[in-house]
């Protein structure tokens, strides 16, 4: 099957399997940078700053005062703005800080869609594309164009209903960038095999478990972040600059259980934090057992990866609670989760191939 896949057809190119690989781990790439400007836009609270989605005159920031002025009054309609910022006493010098990471982010996923959208067009067109590959690779195009929808889906909710976007719907605009961004690894790596004569991957249930969980925590730390859930700005009762500790006590006080055990695990931010911080260890564990895996079956390299990001990850949230939610250790630490996935689907590909 993989050699006929390889196979030209009559009148057709040969397929392009390393070629396809290598464009996709640009793309994969890509993925990663618009994760962490997501992550700043997040935390600067610039996500609401641009309240209308204009795919094609969005491009463009605003070139004029006139043009700047207009943003401002629109933005100033926001409860954002209203109950938060503007009595703060906001400039339009500091609204444009929070426009220019949005509008960064946006850019970013349009470009994205091009480098995407454009070089499939000419693969397909040119007939180098294998045989099985297009459906997977239209589903990792309409990957990209939900995440689209699901961010101005995202957005919506911070204009029209809270002085902040819905950390359900940040929770899911980030789970669809990182399957994505999982998709793009294991397909790249599924092609370069096929370049190699090797066949294609099968995911282990070991691998699919380590994967779950990991999504699991993923999800958590975007809960973590929508909440607000890790800060201790201002002192307050968001009192959490300490680890391993909350509030003093290994379970924190104040969970609020009132509204039913579904609240709780999705919208109390100290059991979310909580869930969070220790749901971590579980993953740790199976990781290290998915390197020893990856050892045995000849992957080490993979299984080296895998231990780098976790230890640095692990390290990163540690030094972002304590540091009371540093802008910059947040940032680095949603890389490294973006990065810790990358080397999981990777570890997992690894043991679906030795299988």
């Amino acid at each position: 099957m993989e050699a006929s896949a390889l196979a030209p057809r009559a009148g057709s190119a040969r397929p392009a399997p390393l070629a396809l690989a290598r464009w996709l781990f640009v793309v994969a790439t890509m993925v990663v940078a618009i994760v962490v400007i997501g992550g700043i836009t997040r935390l600067t609270e610039s996500g609401v700053s641009i309240t209308e989605w204009k795919p094609v005159a969005g491009t463009l920031p605003p070139l004029t005062e006139a043009q700047w002025k207009a943003e401002f009054d629109a933005y100033r309609q926001t409860p954002q703005y209203v109950l938060v910022n503007g009595p703060a006493g906001m400039t339009l010098a500091t609204y444009k800080f929070i426009f220019f990471w949005e509008w960064v982010h946006r850019l970013l996923a349009r470009t994205i869609g091009m480098v995407f959208a454009l070089p499939l067009l000419w693969f397909w067109a040119k007939g180098r594309i294998p045989a099985g590959y297009k459906p997977r690779l239209l589903a990792l195009l309409a990957l990209g164009a939900l995440q689209g929808a699901v961010g101005w889906w995202m957005v919506k909710s911070g204009i029209v209903h809270d002085v902040k976007v819905s950390h359900f719907r940040l929770a899911a605009h980030l789970l669809v960038a990182l399957t994505t961004l999982a998709g793009l690894v294991w397909t790249a790596l599924d092609l370069r095999a096929l370049h190699r004569g090797e066949p294609r991957a099968r995911l282990t249930g070991f691998a699919g478990l380590a994967l779950a969980m990991l999504v699991l925590q993923l999800f958590y730390g975007a809960l973590l972040a929508g909440l607000r859930a890790g800060t201790s700005a201002g002192g307050g009762w968001f009192n959490w600059d300490a680890w391993p500790l909350m509030q003093g006590a290994f379970v924190p006080a104040g969970i609020d259980w009132l509204r039913g055990a579904g609240h709780a695990f999705t919208s109390d931010p100290f059991l979310v934090h909580f869930i969070h911080r220790w749901w971590a260890w579980a993953v740790v564990a199976v990781l290290v057992v998915m390197a020893r895996k990856l050892r045995a079956a000849g992957a080490r390299p993979a299984g080296i990866a895998i231990h780098s990001a976790f230890g640095t990850q692990v390290l990163l949230g540690i030094a972002t609670v304590w540091s009371g939610v540093a802008i910059w250790l947040a940032v680095l630490h949603q890389l490294v989760g973006a990065l810790l996935l990358v080397t999981v689907t990777w570890g997992a590909h690894a043991l679906g191939r030795a299988r």
